[in-house]
């Protein structure tokens, strides 16, 4: 399953029931401002690190640039990717679960 998660883990807790809820077989990929989610430093970094260990997590280019911020602001392991690799996420897993 595909998890995507659009808001801010300091505005909403989105990004944490969201890591909480997945299975090894997930991949959760961080839109908009879900991006700052990927980020070192944060109260959140350790939760996402451990997560990084059991699924595989993405932040999408577009959105990390439209904030300011680039690959040397992001957590270990997690991959950039590009509109062309959303899709190919969102078509290679049978269901896409949003967190809002």
């Amino acid at each position: 399953m595909l998890h995507t998660v659009n808001k801010s883990p300091f505005e909403k807790n989105s990004l944490e029931t969201c890591i909480r809820l997945s299975d090894s077989s997930a991949s959760i990929l961080l839109i908009e401002d879900g991006v700052y989610g990927a980020l070192k430093g944060t109260k959140i970094e350790q939760l996402v690190t451990e997560a990084i260990t059991s699924v595989k997590m993405y932040v999408l280019g577009p959105d990390l640039m439209a904030r300011g911020l680039d690959k040397n602001s992001l957590i270990n392991n997690i991959e950039i990717i590009d509109y062309q690799d959303f899709v190919k996420l969102a078509v290679e897993n049978e269901r896409v679960q949003n967190w809002l």
